[in-house]
């Protein structure tokens, strides 16, 4: 079926004003947050339901239709980037959220709730959704499942994965099952872990049922200036050896910090090379003589200057420079690449060092602002579009730096998943045997390959092929739909 039949069979499907073909309409869905890849879908279905989902998902499995899911189009690694020959399965206008079940602590969601959306309506019942992305404003939380989503307080309470109990999902046949549920645990293979995370390329989840967790009796929240960041990155490292779990540590550099302020005028320490904010939450006693002893290894390393918020207000504003972090790049750079890599902790002097050195060769700047509990940085790497190679330089350092997290001994990804960016570095962190692996699992709920296809494997394989190297040209590279890197 060519774009136009497939398009008529939608509109008799879900709707007539569901359904987008114009060009100019599409070119609004050509990228998510990674603006750097573009790509224009052949159709976009607008689903309000979750009828529309699966009958959008089964005329593309009748007629072996590429189809990708896309919420709020928040991803940074091109994850709900287009197929130019399929259909965008938009989900922005499913937004139910169930009442709050306080006694049992979870709720149960649609996937174009907004991520801090929840924690309102949680609120009130002394609950709260843990997972904090930066973008929580504006993300989904069908996003969220789908990139397993961490943010500032993943340090102690874990990444989305940890706190989805159960999920509707619309298989790429157009079936619909259920993975996990209301109870805590469940027998056989743990297949809502492995949805979770697998970036839309397993199937669309419909509906979500979230763990909840109660709000802390005490919340303390220090903003701590240093000389250097070696000494920052030290602290770190030292809060954890002394048996410390805060809810988040982040860390910005001076660069990432100048930005801030030109942005939101957030207040840091003048003169910083180096901030962090550390936040400790639990039972009061147990904060207070923890956060003395927080305070005594931060000035051991040698911190100029430590405030600690003395209310919501201004935990909000020593919040403000961090989560604004990303935007704020904005005003002190004309473009700027944003990276997501992993290494342990206790690399971070020597890697941030590397990066800084890195580059330096190359004639750009890196701005870095992290969550450095638990090794998950974000360098920034700044340039500008109109001089000639830049872009192209600046693409290169943030391919190079993912090198170095895995040399380190980390990874490629933190939070922001995959998606078309990262695939070819995919083939650094996992043997071939680990990637056919994974692919048996893909193959397993898409065997015709249509769910998200192209993103997180380095070279696209097909249901059925003999694992190894590859021989000879594939089929989809034959037909332009891939490449090997």
């Amino acid at each position: 079926m060519d774009t136009i039949g497939l398009a008529a069979a939608l509109r008799d499907a879900v709707g007539v004003e569901r359904v987008l073909t114009d060009r100019a309409q599409l070119r609004t869905y050509e990228c998510d947050g990674l603006a750097n890849f573009r790509v224009t879908p052949a159709v976009v279905v607008l689903a309000e339901s979750r009828q529309h989902v699966v009958d959008t998902v089964r005329l593309c499995a009748e007629n072996g239709v590429p189809f990708v899911a896309r919420g709020s189009g928040t991803g940074l690694s091109g994850g709900a980037l287009p197929h130019a020959e399929g259909v965008l399965l938009v989900l922005s206008r499913l937004r139910g959220l169930g009442p709050v079940d306080a006694d049992n602590a979870r709720v149960v969601v649609q996937p174009g709730v907004i991520n801090l959306w929840v924690t309102r309506d949680a609120a009130p019942h002394d609950l709260a959704y843990a997972p904090d992305p930066s973008s929580q404003l504006v993300c989904s939380i069908g996003g969220n499942v789908a990139e397993n989503a961490g943010g500032a307080h993943c340090l102690k309470y874990g990444f989305t994965v940890n706190h989805v109990m159960g999920a509707e999902v619309v298989l790429p046949d157009g079936s619909v099952v259920h993975l996990g549920g209301p109870a805590p645990e469940h027998p056989g293979y743990d297949l809502l872990g492995a949805f979770v995370g697998s970036e839309g390329t397993l199937g669309v989840a419909t509906e979500v049922t979230l763990r909840l967790i109660r709000v802390p009796e005490s919340v303390q929240t220090m903003l701590v200036g240093y000389r250097s960041v070696e000494d920052a990155a030290g602290t770190v490292s030292d809060i954890i050896a002394a048996g410390i779990l805060p809810a988040a540590i982040e860390m910005m550099d001076a660069l990432a910090i100048e930005a801030a302020e030109a942005a939101v005028r957030c207040g840091y320490p003048k003169g910083a090379v180096a901030v962090l904010v550390i936040e400790l939450d639990g039972p009061q006693v147990e904060v207070e003589a923890q956060f003395a002893e927080v305070e005594r290894i931060a000035l051991h390393r040698h911190a100029f200057e430590t405030r600690i918020a003395a209310d919501a207000a201004e935990r909000a504003l020593m919040w403000k420079g961090r989560k604004s972090a990303f935007a704020a790049v904005g005003r002190i750079s004309p473009s700027y690449f944003v990276q997501d890599g992993v290494i342990p902790r206790t690399q971070l002097p020597e890697v941030l060092a590397d990066i800084t050195r890195m580059a330096d060769e190359v004639g750009l700047r890196v701005a870095n602002v992290f969550h450095a509990g638990d090794g998950n940085l974000h360098p920034l790497v700044l340039f500008d579009d109109a001089v000639d190679g830049q872009a192209h330089d600046a693409e290169a350092l943030a391919g190079a730096i993912l090198d170095l997290c895995i040399t380190s001994g980390g990874s490629i990804t933190g939070e922001h998943g995959v998606g078309h960016e990262k695939r070819s570095k995919m083939a650094e962190q996992f043997t071939a045997d680990d990637l056919d692996t994974m692919q048996l699992v893909r193959c397993a709920f898409d065997p015709a390959g249509i769910a998200n296809p192209g993103k997180i494997f380095p070279t696209p394989r097909m249901c059925g092929e003999r694992p190894g190297p590859r021989t000879g040209e594939h089929p989809l590279q034959a037909a332009g739909l891939g490449e090997v890197f």
